[in-house]
């Protein structure tokens, strides 16, 4: 077998192997939650009996085993089980969250990479100059802030003193995307601000260490301009570690947005587990817990299989 087919396959068995154990500790740590999901169900004044028979219909009296494997089975099957509040498919119910969460994700994405790698180069072609203590004190300044204490600055003074934005990102079918972009914009603010100060730094990082090569120097000798070494010879080849940086927080931007959406009220897959967290709705929060696993792993999987592809040495071995 090839050696790059060789690798990419060892590293889609890791992310599967991953995403089971992942499934085992959100199973187990659903289980292990205090309180009783009958009980919640039923209120303070159920009789031991209905508890009884709600626990049967729920499949609670079985061993904790039965029930993980049972679960994993419907889920890789695409049946993510129903909601103990409501009734609902969880699949159903999640279909729109999780669309709603990746369009915010995108959205974010789209204005945080590309402003970042261009910060990131700027701030190397300026190093340890004006512009790029100023780059690095304001992305610092601004990952070291809370993302919800961000998003309240940014709903007062945006949203109530200049009215400029909502302040509530509630987004419909029927709307239009210049009337959603509008809806978001104040929560995909506070989701770059939040991921582009490492993605730029990182990126700086990784064309700094290209730069001591000695190919470099070489084109330095050539008569070219520090952008054109930059652009040309040390950007692409630090792809490699920029490409890992952003992959990881673009599997924040789908993950981690929990918080946002809760300050900003925005119907995504995180105002949808903190709802059910509240409710103590177990299943609901096992298959949120398992998109999210999925998904992190999943980019982090791709990050890594771009790595090896962007590697000269493993494309061409020799």
């Amino acid at each position: 077998m090839h050696p790059v087919l060789k690798l990419v396959a060892q590293r889609l068995a890791l992310g599967i192997l991953l995403l089971f154990a992942a499934s085992i500790l959100i199973f187990a740590g659903t289980q292990i939650l205090p309180g009783d999901v009958a009980q919640s169900i039923l209120g303070q004044s159920a009789t031991p009996e209905a508890l009884a028979n709600l626990r049967k219909e729920l499949g609670l009296d079985e061993p904790a085993i039965s029930r993980y494997f049972s679960w994993l089975g419907n889920a890789l099957q695409g049946d993510l089980g129903t909601a103990l509040t409501n009734g609902q498919e969880i699949t159903k119910s999640l279909g729109s969250r999780l669309k709603n969460t990746l369009f915010l994700a995108f959205w974010a994405a789209v204005v945080a990479v590309p402003l970042a790698i261009f910060l990131g180069l700027l701030a190397v072609r300026y190093r340890e100059r004006w512009p790029d203590k100023l780059i690095s004190a304001v992305t610092l300044a601004s990952i070291s802030v809370p993302e919800f204490l961000i998003g309240y600055v940014l709903m007062f003074y945006v949203g109530v003193k200049l009215g400029w934005a909502p302040t509530v990102a509630t987004i419909y079918d029927s709307m239009s995307l210049g009337q959603k972009l509008n809806a978001i914009a104040l929560p995909v603010a506070v989701l770059t601000m939040v991921v582009l100060a490492h993605m730029m730094r990182m990126t700086r990082a990784a064309i700094l260490n290209v730069m001591q090569s000695a190919y470099i120097e070489t084109a330095e000798l050539k008569g070219l301009t520090s952008f054109q070494v930059i652009y040309r010879h040390a950007f692409p080849n630090a792809v490699a570690p920029v490409v890992n940086v952003v992959m990881l927080n673009l599997a924040y931007l789908v993950v981690g947005v929990v918080v946002v959406e809760v300050v900003f009220v925005y119907p995504g897959m995180g105002q949808y587990l903190v709802d059910h967290v509240s409710k103590r709705d177990v299943p609901v929060v096992q298959a949120c817990g398992l998109i999210f696993a999925a998904v992190y792993i999943g980019l982090n999987m791709i990050a890594d299989i771009v790595s090896i592809l962007a590697n000269p040495r493993l494309r061409h071995p020799k």
